[in-house]
């Protein structure tokens, strides 16, 4: 044996073989940052603790947002239909604008590999980045072609019966609670579905899918980026009991903009026959909007705790220094707020989201009041990716916020629109709503009233402010590529005394 020899090839594959064993490093350096980024479901900025709710518990986001910068009043454009988070991911996915994002999709759809590849995910890719993505999705492009490893992907909801009647009786989970007693609908029961469907709750699949990629990506020399849509905190709101114990209905407070029903909720489009407004009885009542809001605080919570396990699991991988994490949610939600249920409206209860950045040189508990888009992470992960921003990309970097760069916040104004039913525009902080049906025009103040309950445009004082707004909104109309033609002048759409 002593003379036995080995060949030289063998040789060769042994010392490969030994070095991809026992040679590499369990975490390799990585020569970009890694970039997680956390996606919520209709969590209106109003549904965090650390951003002033004293009644819903968020310790994981919290400390996210206390470790980070937040940007305190972010935004979604609004959407060309009543699934809002459709028009809000399309805007994230692409780069593009509400209006150029609704025509590019026809690209997706039609299966344009060319559209494909000017993805978030396919772009990251490029620049080096393995790319992940788990939960709900809703883009017209399919998943699996935008990111390298695409696993649960999710519908626009948890699956329920709408819009399937019979004698116009609303299936169960809509219509409710029509008392205290009313067990028609109970957001632990498994047998219905929804967030139970296959068996686990989808907000611990994606938990586990993210808690997977990381262990994968440790392995690699490569960055990565994960996209972790949570459905959650979207109805149904199911959550475990143990969560819904932490809330008793009787002590949650009404929005301080609570209305019974809204005015011309039919002509905005968001009556009766909008699924999302369904969901509790007309006119509201107090007692159902805290139930609804009991449910949905809790289903947050239960969001909360696995958010804290995903952010525990990249600390302990020793991954955290090397990380930005961004936290948003696709849009907010009214839950009773102006006697609305939905996110189609232009009130900020529906269109701000919560929005914290954390990573390398991102400042400490730190705010931003500038106003941004939270589609804004879009083309601020391609920064970070060293991508050299396309020019179809039409959002901007929020590190050119954080810089105060000329020219980087929203100096024309935040827009707004849904359908061809609202439009909006908030700007030196006021607020212009316009509806065309009805029509009808409203104007707030919202340093003053930022419930948005006080409507000024009966008054003579603001003829000028509003006048000046109108011709705002139609520039801004122009640069979003918005065909709603709009009267020149605001006059005799001013509210009817």
């Amino acid at each position: 044996m002593s003379n036995m020899r080995i060949p030289l090839q063998w040789t060769y594959f042994i010392l490969i073989f030994l070095f991809f064993q026992f040679g590499r490093p369990m975490n390799p350096v990585k020569t970009k940052p890694n970039i997680l980024f956390l996606f919520t479901d209709d969590q209106t900025y109003e549904a965090v603790h650390a951003l002033g709710n004293e009644v819903v518990e968020t310790p994981n986001m919290d400390r996210l947002i206390q470790s980070g910068t937040l940007f305190t009043h972010a935004y979604n454009m609004g959407g060309w239909n009543g699934a809002i988070c459709t028009a809000s991911r399309a805007m994230i996915i692409s780069g593009r604008s509400i209006w150029d994002a609704n025509e590019f999709r026809q690209r997706w759809i039609s299966g344009d590999s060319a559209a494909l590849e000017m993805t978030w995910g396919r772009m990251m890719h490029r620049a080096g980045y393995d790319t992940y993505m788990t939960g709900k999705w809703h883009v017209d492009a399919p998943a699996d072609r935008v990111f390298d490893i695409a696993r649960h992907v999710r519908p626009g909801m948890p699956p329920d019966q709408w819009p399937h009647k019979e004698k116009d009786q609303l299936p169960p989970g809509y219509n409710r609670p029509l008392s205290p007693r009313d067990s028609s609908w109970l957001p632990t029961d498994t047998t219905r579905g929804g967030y139970w469907s296959g068996g686990k709750h989808w907000s611990e699949v994606v938990r586990d899918d993210v808690l997977d990629y990381l262990q994968m990506a440790n392995q690699s020399d490569r960055p990565f980026f994960i996209y972790a849509a949570f459905n959650a905190p979207h109805d149904p709101r199911q959550s475990p009991q143990a969560y819904l114990d932490r809330y008793q209905v009787d002590e949650i407070p009404l929005p301080p903009n609570f209305l019974p029903e809204y005015p011309d909720k039919e002509k905005i489009g968001a009556g009766s026959d909008l699924r999302d407004e369904a969901l509790a009885p007309f006119p509201r009542t107090a007692y159902a909007i805290q139930k609804h809001r009991q449910e949905y605080y809790a289903l947050i919570t239960h969001l909360d705790d696995q958010i804290g396990q995903i952010l525990a699991k990249l600390d302990n991988l020793g991954m955290k220094e090397n990380t930005y994490v961004f936290l948003t949610a696709d849009h907010g939600l009214a839950i009773g707020s102006h006697g609305l249920l939905g996110k189609q409206s232009l009130y900020d209860h529906s269109i701000r989201v919560p929005l914290a950045m954390t990573g390398p040189d991102v400042p400490e508990a730190y705010q931003v009041d500038a106003d941004v888009y939270l589609q804004d992470v879009m083309a601020t992960a391609l920064q970070i990716a060293g991508v050299e921003k396309p020019g179809f990309v039409t959002f901007k970097s929020l590190w050119e916020v954080l810089e105060k760069k000329p020219g980087s916040n929203l100096e024309k104004g935040v827009y707004g629109a849904y359908m061809n039913l609202q439009r909006m525009i908030r700007k030196d902080g006021y607020k212009l709503i316009v509806y065309p049906e009805v029509p009808r025009i409203l104007l707030y103040d919202l340093k003053a009233d930022p419930h948005e309950i006080n409507n000024l445009s009966d008054s003579d004082v603001y003829r000028d402010r509003i006048g000046n707004l109108w011709h705002d909104l139609k520039q801004v109309q122009a640069d979003m590529h918005d065909s709603l033609a709009l009267p020149d002048s605001p006059e005799g759409w001013l509210i009817q005394k």
